[in-house]
């Protein structure tokens, strides 16, 4: 056991080491794909991605086919022309998932805090919060899909004759206008609240090659939701799996990742807070979690709780930050996610709702503990993570 403890916290030391460097190039990156040439300028970064467990879905079986779901290294990398930025990222992928008839498809996100100057007060990344919001850009390997009723062949050709000229011309742009075409969509979201942004200037793409899934995000670095030209910024990344019916909350995500500007001045305080070294007692921290978390929440190994009474921690150190732990600890009600499902977990409430609006968390504070005892959980917390 005590081996296994050392051999996650070297992996996880070793990971806070990294970070996307984003390769200065010429040219204008604002709208390239998968096969430009211009990614032969840059190196990937590697990005462990951990099955999102906190929150469980409505539908059984797709919570069935993703719970033993296993954490998955991603390759990164990024140009940025001075103006815009362009992120490409590989996975393994053994199926091609792109078909509208079921619903379930590949797909990836990649996310942006709004806010980003103090790196330890970074939203959580699966839904933001209602203080600390997120822009989510999404896109899903929906192919084109050309279906049409023979009712608008007839509406068309009202003389029941073949179709051609101007005739033909009209099927045709209706047959595009009808046309079930690729998903891509831009959010901004905090906590469940989330409004689509149609505005935003950005441009993805996704390519299937010998087993192996590349997508594309190219943007503006500044626009008027985010500013990500300081020097250095943060994104988060996730996938669906549409093999395995993710979708939504159910997908693969990572922990928010520093991303410098090469040839850009600043952000070296953002990186550097960004990997927060812990130092705390392990062990220590196994024995208060178990005495003080294990009663509500669920986590590998330790199922006393009853399912979902309250978020399952089994990858809390995968997706969140050591400060967003610590701070869930000390003060519950800063950032309460309504993540809560009323489907999924109708025997329990997460948070209650006032008269005025205002929601309070049903964890209480643990701000009596002494702060190495706190520190030593923490570190216990972030060791909870996906296996490769």
């Amino acid at each position: 056991m005590r081996y296994m403890y050392i051999v996650v916290f070297l992996l996880f030391s070793l990971s806070l080491n990294a970070h996307i460097v984003a390769m200065r190039v010429p040219g204008n990156v604002s709208s390239i794909g998968p096969n430009s040439k211009a990614w032969l300028s840059s190196r990937y970064t590697d990005i462990v991605l951990y099955p999102q467990t906190s929150i469980k879905s409505s539908d059984k079986e797709a919570n069935e086919l993703n719970q033993n779901s296993f954490a998955k290294r991603v390759k990164v990398k990024a140009l940025s022309d001075g103006k815009n930025i362009s992120i490409l990222v590989k996975w393994a992928d053994k199926t091609e998932n792109n078909s509208s008839i079921n619903g379930y498809v590949d797909g990836f996100a990649i996310e942006f805090p709004l806010k980003f100057e103090d790196a330890t007060q970074l939203p959580f990344v699966i839904r933001g919060s209602k203080q600390r919001g997120i822009v989510l850009h999404v896109k899903k390997a929906l192919k084109e899909v050309y279906e049409l009723d023979s009712d608008i062949y007839y509406q068309i050709d009202k003389n029941n004759q073949n179709l051609f000229g101007k005739d033909l011309e009209e099927y045709e742009k209706e047959v595009e206008k009808r046309a079930i075409k690729g998903y891509e969509k831009v959010f901004m979201q905090w906590g469940m609240r989330v409004k689509e942004i149609k505005s935003f200037k950005s441009h993805m793409q996704m390519i299937y090659k010998n087993g192996y899934w590349l997508g594309t995000l190219s943007m503006p670095l500044k626009s008027s939701y985010v500013n990500l030209d300081k020097g250095a910024f943060a994104l988060a990344i996730s996938i669906w799996d549409g093999e395995k019916k993710s979708r939504g909350d159910l997908k693969l995500i990572s922990s928010w990742i520093g991303v410098k500007l090469d040839g850009s001045n600043g952000g070296e305080k953002f990186l550097k807070d960004i990997k927060i070294k812990l130092s705390g007692d392990i062990k220590n921290g196994e024995k208060l979690v178990l005495e003080n978390c294990a009663v509500c929440h669920r986590y590998k190994g330790v199922v006393m709780a009853p399912e979902f009474m309250a978020p399952n921690l089994s990858n809390i150190g995968g997706y969140s930050t050591t400060k967003y732990i610590e701070e869930s600890i000390l003060k519950p009600n800063a950032v309460v996610i309504k993540g809560y499902n009323k489907t999924a977990h109708k025997n329990f409430v997460w948070y209650n709702v006032d008269n005025n609006g205002k929601i309070t968390s049903t964890m209480p504070s643990y701000d009596w503990m002494s702060k190495k005892n706190i520190e030593d959980m923490v570190t216990f917390l972030k060791s909870l993570r996906g296996i490769e």
